[in-house]
Parts: C-alpha cells; structure tokens; sequence
C-alpha cells in the first residue's frame, strides 16, 4: 500500500460522503449498526470511521446510555463528520487503529466498517481491537468481497485502468478489494488472539440515480483520485467522464443497480 492510498483531503471527504455514502456504505452501516444494537450500556468504540456513516446508524439503534467513540486517522474526514452529527454520547478523536490511546479493557464493542484493508499491519489492529475489549466483548469488522462480486466498482476499476495502460491506478483492486480470503482473515485474526471468530457473506443491492455519481465518488471521492492526478493533474473530469461512459454502457444510462457484496467478522473475546 502506498501513502496515497491512505490519503482521503482535501474535497475527498465532501465527495466521498456525498457519492459514496448513500450508494456502498449506508447499507452495510446499518447491517454493523443492528448487529451490537443489543448493547444497552457501555462504550462502543469505532476504529476508520470516516465521515461517520456507521457513527449515524449506531447513534440511531443505541441508547443515550451507550459512549460511543469515533476515530479515524485522518483528521479532514473527521472534521466532516462532527458536522453531520453531534451527540452528547459521540466523541469524536483523531487515532491510529494499529495504536490506539486507549486503557485496556475499557469497550464492550469494537466496529470498523470497510477500514482494516488499509492497515499496514492487520495484526496490529487486530491485537488492538482485543486490547482493548472488556472480557465477553466483540470486534466486529467489514471487508469487501472480490471485485468480481462488486461490479460496479469493477467497471470503474476497469475504465480508469484503459485510460491509462501503461501505468494503469490499482487502488481499487490493491486496497478495498484486496483482502477478501476469508481462510487469510479467519488466520490473522485467530494469531491476533481471538478464538472464536464468525464470518458472514453478506449481499447488498443498491440503487444510484445515473452513471454520474459512482463514477465522481469513486474518482473524485476516494484516494483513486490521488493515483489518477499524479498522472494526470488536469485530466480528472475528463478521466470521470470516460467512466462514466463505461458504466452507462455496462448499466444503462438510467438507475443503476449496484450489487454488492462483502464478509463481515464477528470476533468474541
């Protein structure tokens, strides 16, 4: 993984929760949110939270009682996201998942949705997630599948690949798409220390208006677009477009049907 695979500024997080928030997340956000809505009390801690689409659905199933703590190592999507909820029970806090600041055994649940792929090392946050769990406590976390089950994103993937072939952008199959084997997570997250670990396949179909709002989130509004700009730094509305085109003639010009899918693990302590 590079550096700019973990870069998510300037108007990326505008973009990001704009596009692809309602399209990829909020879905699987609320799947998260129900599985640890059983929690009355306590703290939840959330580790890549992004621009706090998981955040909202937690905030929306749990009650007042439940902390919930929100972090993400990227300031700029935090700052974002303080500006579209603001609970008495929401923290917000800048922190790296492989590191967190932490005492140990202090939350009742760990959630991460669509973030461990970006960590450099997986097992560092694994250990973590466990660190910090209270005994009986659960660490919860979202990958996608393959990028063959994801098709829309494997169009995009594709049309921006032809647009540039002799230094074809990975970012989508290098990173989101790149940790899928569920016999590599179930080892990793067992050598991290958790023994009893489920992992759900877990299908999901969505819904976009037009070819014009995959194409701008996932070129505009995800760290596609730092590989896509060092390329070419005045080329990116005209790269978006030629994705667009690509989906419009994959899907139609019309809505598009996004069907996804991603495994979700539950890891017990």
């Amino acid at each position: 993984m590079t550096a700019s695979d973990a870069a998510f500024s300037g108007s990326i997080p505008e973009l990001y929760e704009r596009y692809l928030g309602p399209l990829f997340f909020e879905p699987y956000a609320e799947d998260m949110a129900a599985r640890v809505k059983d929690i009355a009390q306590g703290r939840i801690l959330e580790t890549a939270a992004g621009t706090g689409i998981v955040t909202r659905a937690l905030a929306k199933v749990l009650t007042p009682r439940v902390e919930i703590v929100a972090t993400d190592l990227n300031q700029a999507m935090l700052d974002h996201a303080r500006t579209k909820l603001q609970a008495a029970n929401v923290a917000w806090r800048q922190a790296d998942a492989q590191a967190l600041p932490f005492e140990d055994n202090s939350f009742d649940a760990v959630v991460c949705q669509f973030g461990v792929m970006f960590l450099p090392d997986k097992l560092a946050g694994y250990r973590e997630a466990l660190r910090l769990l209270k005994p009986g406590g659960r660490f919860l976390f979202s990958v996608w599948n393959s990028l063959d089950r994801n098709a829309v994103s494997r169009v995009v993937s594709d049309a921006v690949a032809q647009f540039f072939p002799d230094d074809p952008p990975r970012f989508i199959e290098r990173v989101p798409f790149g940790y899928f084997d569920p016999d590599r997570i179930l080892g990793e997250v067992q050598q991290a220390g958790f023994e009893t670990v489920d992992i759900d396949v877990v299908d999901k179909i969505n819904h976009a208006p037009s070819a014009r709002e995959p194409a701008t989130g996932l070129c505009q509004g995800s760290p596609l677009r730092n590989e896509i700009e060092a390329r070419a730094p005045n080329r990116l509305d005209e790269v978006t477009a030629k994705v667009t085109d690509a989906l419009a003639r994959t899907f139609g010009s019309a809505s598009i049907e996004n069907r996804m899918s991603a495994l979700v693990v539950t890891a017990y302590r």
